[in-house]
């Protein structure tokens, strides 16, 4: 028989009178407060950084694929509301956390940003309520730091309130996938915590894996991470014998995919970006560690993977040596900063990387971007200000080389080549260019 809280929830999310809060409005909360707004629920946002309140208040958004129509139209048919206020945690029927965990400087896991909100929960935190944690983190995390900190409110996990974990599954800037068509793994602490999750998320995505813990969910959504960051270094590494033997691994990848199984796709690039595949792995390798083991395969993969600017900017001196010009003073201009194609999020970029390198050789640097003007200001850089530069013809003449490191679909490809003297191509964004092909070094 199910409980009076479980049943209670349970006619709030059926009848979509549930008040969805979600925590950390940033790539991850948006997309999933659409999702619940478009299913009939209202939603609370909740965010620390009061300007990301004042701007979602105000209408607009500050990234890229949730459109600031889409906001205005949250506000106006009142389904939505954003707070930095940390006691209205209390109001929402269900609170989704979807805070950063980024690596500290030994590259350990670094929960503060889930403990600090798990802290502000359990001041506000009320019978009947149910809490996802929704960020990537290594298994037990939601059983063996979430829970004993929700529950110094003084109510019991799994009989006053609800705890689940289901990874987030975000890919931005893939129109082909929005956070409402991706199913959700869904664990948790016990039989009707993960009853009210399932519902919850049924109501609003694609559909749920239920999995039989906590445990299970977190370690799933870490192999996913996993499983590109070892095949992505694979290809990386791939590419760097193929290049000493003059072979074109995309066109090696290109025809390996032509076969219907057993093979899927990777490609090689300039390092890896993003807030999971540069970072995930590390939390499961930290937790192998712990546990008095090697986990050797997670640990070579981010090897090769960290090596990869390196490796790009030691080609972009043997590029510049052919035409008798040291890196020192050549004028390098980056063609990308967002770690992806087409989105607006700079973080673990591998263009912040090879800025480092380039001016601690004493590159005149600069970097182009339509999707970021102003290089942001990151933890791990310390980068001078500047501004995107417009890729006019002058100005791609003047400089020495353009590193495309991100291919963004607004770069205009046979207008760089034909512009520029020296093209180094990391993400084979110039396989059609037809003319100037001369100036195009791949690596």
């Amino acid at each position: 028989m199910k409980s009076t809280h479980c049943s209670s929830l349970l006619k709030l999310i059926t009848d979509r009178k549930c008040n969805v809060g979600v925590i950390g409005l940033g790539y991850v909360g948006l997309p999933l407060i659409d999702a619940f707004v478009n299913a009939g629920f209202t939603c609370t946002g909740i965010d620390v950084d009061q300007s990301k309140v004042d701007s979602l208040k105000g209408g607009k958004s500050y990234i890229k694929h949730i459109d600031s129509k889409k906001i205005v139209n949250w506000l106006a048919k009142k389904q939505f509301d954003a707070t930095a206020d940390m006691a209205r945690m209390s109001e929402p029927d269900v609170l989704l956390i979807c805070v950063p965990t980024p690596l500290d400087d030994a590259r350990d896991p670094d929960l503060g940003y889930v403990i600090q909100t798990c802290e502000k929960i359990s001041e506000a935190l009320r019978a009947g309520q149910l809490v996802v944690l929704e960020s990537t983190t290594y298994p037990t995390t939601t059983r063996d730091v979430m829970v004993p900190i929700l529950e110094r409110s003084g109510l019991k996990a799994g009989i006053d309130f609800f705890v689940a974990y289901s990874p987030e599954r975000e890919d931005p800037g893939n129109p082909n996938f929005s956070a409402a068509g991706i199913p959700k793994v869904v664990g948790a602490i016990n039989d009707e915590s993960l009853e009210v999750a399932r519902a919850l998320y049924e109501s609003a995505v694609a559909g749920t894996v239920p999995v039989s813990s906590c445990e299970v969910a977190e370690a799933a959504k870490v192999l996913e991470n996993i499983y590109r960051a070892v095949n992505i270094a694979l290809v990386n590494e791939l590419k760097i014998l193929f290049d000493s033997m003059d072979i074109d691994i995309w066109e090696v990848i290109n025809a390996a995919k032509t076969k219907p199984f057993g093979f899927h796709a990777f490609y090689p690039g300039p390092g890896l970006g993003g807030h999971c595949i540069p970072i995930d792995p590390f939390y499961l390798s930290w937790l192998a560690r712990k546990q008095g083991l090697n986990a050797r395969f997670i640990e070579l993969a981010g090897e090769v993977n960290r090596s990869m600017p390196q490796y790009v900017i030691a080609r972009t001196m043997e590029f510049l040596n052919e035409v008798k010009k040291p890196i020192h003073g050549s004028k390098i201009c980056m063609l990308g900063v967002a770690y992806k194609k087409d989105v607006d999020d700079p973080r673990e970029s591998p263009s912040f990387d090879l800025m480092k390198i380039l001016l601690k050789h004493g590159a005149e640097l600069t970097y182009s971007d339509p999707h970021v003007p102003t290089l942001p200001k990151m933890r791990h850089y310390d980068l001078p200000p500047m501004e995107s530069q417009k890729l006019t013809p002058a100005f791609l003449a003047s400089q020495d080389a353009v590193i495309i490191a991100t291919d963004h679909s607004d770069f205009d490809y046979d207008h760089i080549v034909a512009n520029a003297s020296l093209v180094v191509d990391t993400r084979n964004a110039t396989v059609d260019v037809v003319n100037h092909r001369e100036k195009i070094r791949k690596t």
